[in-house]
């Protein structure tokens, strides 16, 4: 039996309209923002703190960034593969190599100042402590 390489397969019903191609592989591909890949996140919530978990297969610490702005919590990173051996023909090619990326909106009430992060097993775990709320300015009426 002879493997035949897999290729996308035309919609009979919508062929020659590539707009609407393009318009249903975005649709269907929902994890795809932009040219990064959405990574699962799972968010939790204690009395002390939250803890965020995103799963990271195959990505080292090395090539994980975090950081903050406007109150988002943005994880970004890059999964890298080089390909030495030019002869080898792919039947099939379902892993993902590219950009990962995750904004996650913090509440008010959380110590940004002293995120924990840690990676382990292809999962990065990051705690944020929570803090008092910073009073609202109260602005008096004349």
């Amino acid at each position: 039996m002879k493997l035949v390489p897999f290729k996308k397969q035309n919609r009979d019903l919508f062929s020659g309209m590539p707009l609407f191609d393009d318009f249903l592989d975005k649709f269907f591909n929902d994890d795809i923002v932009g040219n990064a890949k959405l990574m699962a996140v799972d968010v939790m919530e204690t009395d002390e703190e939250f803890k965020i978990m995103a799963n990271l297969p195959g990505i080292q610490k090395k090539d994980v960034k975090i950081s903050l702005k406007d109150n988002q919590l943005i994880i970004e990173a890059e999964h890298q593969e080089k390909v030495e051996d030019k002869k080898t023909n792919y039947i099939r090619s379902e892993r993902y190599v590219g950009k990962y990326q995750r904004y996650i909106s913090l509440p008010d009430n959380c110590d940004v100042e002293n995120i924990k992060a840690k990676m382990e097993n292809g999962v990065l775990n990051l705690e944020i402590k929570k803090k008092e709320p910073t009073p609202k300015k109260q602005i008096t009426v004349e």
